[in-house]
């Protein structure tokens, strides 16, 4: 679709990641949670980066030759994006500069090196021999070679060293930051109530001397930089190795990727940038040289460090589900009815003990299970490990190609292999991103089958913060289905009719515009015709231009999208029924709900998969209806508090993009997330 009808997904991106920047500029948050999303919107930028910009690059360098137009596309494209990045860095720079002020009230400073006392350096010193100096590897770069080399998540200073009499010929060197052994926060002793804090590269600088004194020099400095590697995995096609081992040697090649960004400290002399890039083999084009200020990599702001109490959001710890009782088979609760566990605002910990249950329960006989994204110290793979070690049949399909998690998945499916845990291979070029467990238990000498769908990753450290959906069931034809796409998984034969389920890559795109052509028929019928869609993001152009369709009709669109959103929403003549919001705030929005009015008799579906072309074709996902009614209600109620959001919900609507929903007159402010948890607390309560 390429009719103007839609909006760029790059664009929509940045649109998306503006909200982020939005929550460090709003006062209403605490303070320290300012600062964090301060970290979140720094570390989406650099993904950004290295996948959308490191393709679009490679787009412009593919074209150039033959396709000089779709390069000069692509330029524009480029050159577009570039400029909204540039205008959110002055804002965010605002922001930082804004945030600074509020701790200088709050009695919290920031100091650089030059601006600490004696005391203050004493302290300096001390850690600095005590904690820095033992992790940090200086490079001289008289002689460097293999710039390569040099870790792409990583920051460095750029050293000049000279001599104020000009008797020793200036040097220049390379020194990591050590954020992988030390906090990038550096707390120095409080002095009276006043809380003073440093960034470690500063402590660094503050001992230039000290590093380099077998030179002679008298005089340093010390400038930051950073680089971005293009994020594309290279993978190869060598019959004689397992995916397991390609997977392993790309990411390898990964950390040698080209970059796609270098950014350094404006302040840097010319000279020093000249040599630096020169020996990191830095090609300046597509803007890959960009100066800027003192410090980078604001995504270590993610672990700021709680320097102050009441500067946090109010703690909410998850309120367990009132049906799965401490004392009571999990097994016996989920065969009378199905359950919905809400992530954050309840445990994660449920999951867990379903799991926990399995592997030691006799009546258990096998587990199977999908991973799109497990935690590095991950509770759930030791579950199963237990469940193996107690004789059950496990199998495991461990998504080697999820971005950016390859080398926790590697390591986790080599451990499971260890154990001798049946590790399903990969499909190379398809992702399974579909979240599900299926437990067999031998009830009454019968196979039962009890099956837990997801909408978010079974990860105890992400399940803190995203909120997703993890529906328990005993229904048997959910369990069928969910064996059929393991049975698909481990012998890749045809794909088996699934009785309940809808998955792609076979039938998800058509199932959605199957729901949405049922809407336009009741529409004409005048019977009540709506559609409600909530996702991370919304870009597939089929569905787009059917959901068109279907304004055209009449039919009413309420759309929840948390990022990408290509639908131009809220334009007479074109999309007057549609009407489109985003959530963000304290917790990510993760989960997938589709509901259909079905003529005044709703359908409700969850799914592990956005409306994305990529989801749709070449991912293993899954569509599951809702068959409880209690569980209907309850996604109703959940729905109507976030589309009531007049807190933390903005307008995607064309025109009013990024605009807050404020309340109106005196009506009664909602934030969806402390709004959800107050649902939960008294619903624990009844």
């Amino acid at each position: 679709m390429n009719d103007g009808k839609t909006i760029n997904r790059e664009i929509s991106w940045l649109h998306f990641n503006e909200r982020v920047l939005q929550e460090a500029i709003d006062p209403r948050n605490p303070l320290l949670e300012r600062i964090r999303f301060l970290g979140i919107f720094s570390n989406n930028r650099d993904e950004f980066f290295k996948v959308r910009i490191a393709t679009i690059s490679r787009l412009i360098k593919i074209n150039v030759k033959y396709h000089p137009e779709e390069a000069k596309k692509y330029k524009g494209l480029l050159a577009e994006i570039l400029t909204y990045v540039e205008d959110q860095e002055l804002k965010y720079t605002a922001a930082f500069d804004e945030i600074q002020v509020s701790m200088r009230k709050q009695n919290i400073f920031l100091l650089n090196e030059k601006e600490v006392s004696t005391e203050q350096g004493t302290f300096i010193r001390k850690f600095f021999q005590l904690k820095v100096r033992p992790v940090i590897f200086p490079i001289v770069l008289d002689k460097f070679e293999g710039g390569y080399n040099l870790k792409d998540k990583a920051i460095y200073l750029a050293i000049q060293m000279t001599d104020s009499k000009g008797k020793i010929k200036e040097k220049q060197a390379l020194i990591q930051i050590p954020t992988d052994d030390i906090s990038r926060f550096v707390v120095l002793p409080k002095i009276d109530d006043k809380i003073f804090f440093m960034f470690i590269e500063d402590v660094i600088r503050y001992n230039l001397d000290d590093i380099f004194s077998i030179y002679g020099f008298d005089t340093f400095a010390g400038y930051i930089l950073k680089f971005t590697r293009d994020a594309e995995l290279d993978i190869d096609n060598d019959v004689s190795k397992s995916f397991l081992e390609i997977m392993s040697d790309s990411v390898k090649k990964r950390k040698k990727g080209l970059p796609v960004r270098f950014v350094y400290d404006k302040e840097m002399p010319e000279t020093l940038l000249k040599k630096v890039t020169k020996k990191l083999n830095i090609i300046t084009s597509y803007d890959q040289l960009r100066g800027g200020g003192r410090y980078h990599n604001f995504k270590d702001f993610m672990n700021f460090p709680e320097l102050h109490k009441g500067h946090t959001f109010k703690p909410q710890p998850p309120v367990s589900h009132p049906d799965i009782p401490d004392n009571k088979s999990i097994f016996s609760v989920i065969a009378k009815k199905d359950i919905m566990i809400n992530y954050p605002y309840q445990p994660f910990q449920h999951t867990i003990d379903f799991l926990r249950e399995a592997s030691i329960d006799p009546q258990v006989k096998s587990i199977k299970m999908t991973f799109y994204r497990a935690a590095k110290k991950s509770r759930v793979m030791n579950a199963l490990i237990n469940a193996a070690r107690n004789g059950k049949i496990v199998t495991v399909f461990i998504e080697l190609q999820a971005r950016f998690d390859e080398e926790d998945n590697i390591y986790w499916a080599r451990s499971l292999q260890n154990e001798g845990i049946k590790v399903l291979p990969t499909i190379q070029g398809l992702k399974v991103h579909a979240k599900v467990i299926l437990v067999r238990r031998k009830e009454h000498g019968n196979n039962v089958y009890y099956s837990n769908i997801s909408t978010g990753n079974f990860n105890e450290s992400t399940a803190k913060v995203y909120s997703d959906l993890s529906l328990l069931t005993a229904n048997q034809d959910i369990a069928a289905d969910i064996n059929n796409i393991f049975n698909l998984l481990e012998s890749r034969y045809l794909p088996p009719k699934f009785k309940v389920l809808h998955v792609s890559p076979f039938n998800l795109r058509s199932f959605i515009i199957t729901k949405i052509l049922q809407e336009m028929r009741n529409k004409r019928l005048g019977e009540e015709a709506w559609v409600m869609l909530k996702a991370n993001s919304l870009v597939d152009d089929k569905v787009a231009e059917k959901i068109y369709e279907a304004n055209e009709e009449g039919v009413k669109f309420k759309l929840i999208i948390r990022g990408i959103n290509i639908i131009k929403s809220g334009i007479p003549g074109m999309s007057e029924n549609i009407e489109a919001r985003s959530i963000v705030g304290r917790y990510l929005e993760h989960s997938r709900i589709f509901i259909f009015a079905n003529g005044g008799n709703p359908e409700y579906f969850i799914s592990s998969a956005d409306i994305m072309t990529r989801n749709l074709d070449h991912r293993f996902e899954i569509i599951c209806p809702i068959l409880d009614v209690n569980i209907k209600k309850q996604i109703k109620e959940l729905i109507d508090i976030q589309w009531k959001d007049n807190q933390k919900s903005r307008s995607l609507d064309n025109g009013k993009i990024n605009n807050y929903i404020n309340p109106s007159g005196k009506e009664r402010k909602i934030n969806t997330h402390d709004e959800t948890y107050n649902y939960f607390e008294k619903l624990n309560k009844q």
